[in-house]
């Protein structure tokens, strides 16, 4: 049986006003969270905040809610599984950094959003992500 291709990642969320807000990232028209693939060998939790790291430059990401995750089902041409983890970050200074290998960065926007606007931004496969966080984070 092939084993399919798994990116990492992160539900990175912050208060703003006292409201949940959390980040996400547009690449052409479609908007998630901070994720890459993981490497040979790597641990997908080191993968994910690699990721988040290379793609927001954020760091020191408090993953208060523990480190279980959620994956989503196979998707794509790859049938690639995308592994998401919980954290918060207290700084929001999200930066978009140009990528070595594709010499301009990897996502053309980002935006902090409130959970229902967030559902209404990212797709399916992503709403199940983010219906998954929500449900363990709740509302404060």
């Amino acid at each position: 049986m092939k084993e399919h291709p798994i990116s990492a990642g992160v539900v990175i969320v912050r208060y703003l006003d006292g409201e949940l807000h959390c980040l996400l990232l547009r690449a052409y028209q479609y908007w998630d969270f901070p994720k890459g693939l993981v490497e040979k060998g790597e641990d997908s939790l080191v993968a994910a905040m690699r990721e988040v790291e290379e793609e927001t430059t954020l760091q020191q990401l408090d993953f208060r809610w523990g480190y279980d995750f959620r994956d989503t089902l196979p998707y794509g041409k790859f049938q690639k599984i995308a592994r998401y983890y919980i954290a918060e970050s207290v700084a929001g200074d999200v930066d978009l950094p140009v990528s070595e290998e594709l010499g301009h960065p990897e996502h053309e926007e980002f935006r902090w959003v409130d959970v229902e606007v967030a559902r209404e931004m990212v797709s399916p496969r992503v709403q199940d992500i983010l219906h998954w966080a929500h449900s363990i984070i709740g509302d404060k």
